[in-house]
């Protein structure tokens, strides 16, 4: 196995661990089982220490979230259908990767990163909220929405996303479905042009 693959199904374990377990308790020693590797030594040996794994954790389900989502609202050429395929791609990532975002959720409570990508996380962040606040804009600008500040709906449209976050590890796949419909119809209306 190549040194990529083997780091890469180290990442891939310590997903699934600390989904499983949480951060705190997410030991080398669980990884290297779940990886099916015969010692935790190989975990220290592709990576310097628990910050760096960590760190690569977090770069690679921001990764794997961000093409999710862009690759579903490139599909659409109108804002509303971006719109609503920007939140339920959200949400179905949530579903379909519960173990990432549970990691996430994890690791944003508990642990610290590198600071490169804490930086990164907050780019990505702000970035995120950029973007949207330009296609509500774009969608004013062309009548498809109604007058509202972008900045503030933005901010609210997240805020209600992380208030799924919040319930993930609760929450059963078939109300993450119902979620999804009802979120992207909520925000439908609040921004639909009247007329």
């Amino acid at each position: 196995m190549t040194e990529r693959a083997r780091r890469a199904q180290i990442v891939a374990a310590a997903i699934e661990t600390i989904a499983d377990v949480g951060y705190p308790k997410a030991s080398y020693r669980q990884i290297a089982a779940r990886a099916g590797l015969s010692s935790s030594g190989l975990i220290s040996y592709h990576f310097q220490n628990r910050s760096e794994l960590i760190t690569e954790v977090v770069r690679d389900v921001l990764g794997r979230f961000a093409a999710f989502v862009v690759e579903r609202v490139d599909a659409h050429t109108t804002v509303p259908a971006q719109l609503r395929a920007f939140i339920g791609a959200q949400l179905d990532f949530l579903r379909l990767h519960r173990a990432d975002m549970l990691t996430l959720l994890g690791i944003q409570g508990e642990a610290e990163i590198a600071a490169s990508e804490a930086t990164a996380y907050a780019r990505l962040v702000e970035s995120d909220h950029a973007a949207l606040a330009e296609l509500l804009r774009e969608g004013i600008r062309l009548g498809d929405f109604r007058e509202f500040d972008p900045e503030a709906m933005a901010l609210f449209v997240f805020a209600l996303r992380d208030g799924v976050l919040s319930r993930l590890r609760d929450a059963a796949p078939a109300e993450l479905d119902t979620v999804r419909e009802e979120l992207t119809t909520m925000i439908d209306n609040a921004t639909r042009s009247q007329r």
